[in-house]
């Protein structure tokens, strides 16, 4: 326990990410697995009209999600949109991110 309270302090004090942004990125990923599945099972269930629900539901989400996470740490995709300077390069790159601390 110790070890992941070191790290979390770390991870602050260095400003790579601090526990509310990565929990936003954990919501992040998370719906987006759930995005991808429900893509693969509509492919071959397109008039399931209850998966169609849940999908387009978690598409808001994930779309608020991003728009919350953008909004305060900065893009998050380079296909987003940016102000000058380019922002993209301030975020934490994937290596960066200890994933334990999720």
């Amino acid at each position: 326990m110790k070890c992941i309270e070191l790290a979390r302090t770390i991870v602050e004090e260095e400003g790579i990410m601090d526990n509310e942004q990565l929990q936003l990125l954990k919501e992040i990923m998370e719906i987006s697995f759930v995005l991808v599945e429900t893509n693969l099972y509509l492919d071959t269930h397109p008039s399931d009209e209850r998966a169609l629900r849940v999908h387009n539901r978690y598409s808001q989400e994930y779309k608020e999600l991003m728009d919350l996470y953008q909004a305060k740490y900065g893009l998050l995709k380079y296909t987003g949109m940016s102000g000058c300077p380019w922002s993209y390069i301030n975020s934490p790159w994937p290596w960066e991110i200890d994933y334990s601390l999720m």
